[in-house]
């Protein structure tokens, strides 16, 4: 289904158009606006938008999180304080969130992109959206809140937590869309078979908010009997719908093109080809309330052109491989946690729940452990195997702990913790020695 057909199935050729036009409008509006991001365009020699096209995009100025953070509270807004209608943001360090502010034509343009994801999952106007992504300064409850909306579903607003209430609804009200974390779709699945219960009316279901493999799919689709698709977004540029997977996108989040124009670079910010891995980075065309131009994501990812032949013209995203900031460098060797995930649940024996565990309590020394909890009562072999399977997958040794089920910390709230660095102090789980 197409919920904007006139944005997600124009020819690529009049899409670039309109975003040629929204860029130039874009560069002129940040240059009006002085601040940051005017002052490095002036920096940079851009007096102005017109003439600039999307082959200029490399010689402009990027931001990144750290502009934001340091000028807390605004960040880098750009509209009139009377001009913004809600603030939503992420938890950041030390206690500082990144805060964003929204004018009226950023909440219409997020439930325009949400509308549209929820519509490429197979939602209609007679949907129910079970709904139990958090609501609060977090923008996953209320991105797809305000998507379902603009579909004309019925949104079952539940937000995080309360399994026990989240089962009773799924089981009276029988939807067919359930959105929440991956991790919490398992939690959820696991409660329903506990109760010896089962949703047969889930069709689909829109995960995100944490990186999960298609291993964690599977598991998924196991348990709850839907088809499980991918959802992408981050709060400086909208929220979810930034990038969405449909059922006809081969595997692959296509992305919002026509409001958030997307690249992937290296680490020296040049842009790479198709299909190799770089970090993305977005350029809001339409935001009002904090645009940004060349904003570095820290989220690696593959981009690829549309599905051949699809109704879907737009430009896709791979799910993201990890994070610049996230990547590992254990004796010389980069790893990204997800690359650890993709063995841990490739492996049939192994329950949804695990933890990586960095640790450096010796610095010259640093090992990998990976907690697992078995799926039946014995676990064999399984440690060994996963050691041979990670060694190689990654190339260095990692030490496996297969630990009792029910150790691993389950999450009902938020997001699943699946990493943690280990410099001192007691071991983040017991017997992790």
């Amino acid at each position: 289904m197409l919920v904007e057909p006139d944005a997600e199935g124009i020819s690529p050729d009049l899409r670039r158009e309109v975003q040629e036009l929204r860029l130039r409008a874009l560069v002129d509006r940040l240059l009006a606006a002085g601040g940051v991001q005017g002052a490095r365009l002036a920096e940079a020699g851009v007096t102005r938008g017109e003439g600039l096209t999307l082959d200029d995009l490399p010689r402009l100025p990027v931001v990144t999180k750290s502009d934001i953070w340091e000028r807390y509270p605004e960040g880098l807004r750009v509209a009139d304080p009377d001009d913004i209608v809600c603030v939503h943001g992420s938890s950041g360090t030390g206690g500082r969130p990144t805060l964003v502010p929204y004018t009226a034509q950023d909440v219409g343009i997020w439930a325009s992109v949400m509308a549209r994801a929820l519509g490429g999952a197979g939602a209609t106007r007679a949907s129910t959206i079970h709904n139990a992504y958090g609501y609060g300064l977090f923008t996953g409850g209320l991105g797809v809140h305000h998507g379902g909306l603009r579909l004309g579903a019925t949104v079952v607003p539940m937000s995080g937590g309360m399994t026990e209430r989240q089962v009773r609804m799924l089981v009276d009200l029988r939807p067919d869309v359930l959105a929440c974390t991956p991790s919490y779709a398992i939690y959820l699945g696991e409660a329903l078979a506990a109760a010896n219960l089962r949703v047969d009316s889930l069709r689909a279901g829109i995960f995100g908010a944490e990186p999960w493999t298609d291993g964690m799919r599977a598991r998924i689709e196991r348990l709850l009997g839907l088809r499980a698709l991918d959802i992408y977004g981050l709060s400086e540029i909208i929220g979810p719908g930034v990038a969405c997977e449909s059922l006809d996108s081969g595997g692959m989040l296509n992305v919002a093109e026509d409001h958030f124009l997307v690249e992937a670079v290296d680490a020296d910010g040049t842009p790479v080809p198709d299909g190799t891995p770089g970090e993305l980075v977005f350029t809001t065309l339409t935001k009002t309330g904090m645009p940004l131009l060349r904003y570095r994501s820290g989220d690696v990812a593959t981009l690829a052109g549309p599905v051949e032949g699809a109704p879907r013209t737009l430009r896709r995203m791979s799910k993201v491989l990890g994070r610049t900031d996230d990547m590992l460098v254990v004796r010389g060797v980069n790893v990204f946690p997800t690359e650890i995930e993709a063995v841990v649940l490739g492996d049939e024996r192994v329950g949804p729940h695990y933890l990586v565990v960095e640790d450096r309590r010796v610095a010259a020394r640093a090992e990998l452990r990976v907690v697992v909890e078995p799926r039946g009562e014995s676990a064999g072999s399984l440690g060994d195997d996963l050691v041979g399977a990670l060694r190689e997958r990654l190339g260095i040794t990692c030490v496996v702990h297969v630990v009792a089920r029910g150790t691993v910390p389950r999450t009902e709230v938020g997001k699943a913790r699946r990493f943690v660095r280990w410099t001192e102090g007691e071991p983040p789980l017991p017997g992790l020695g």
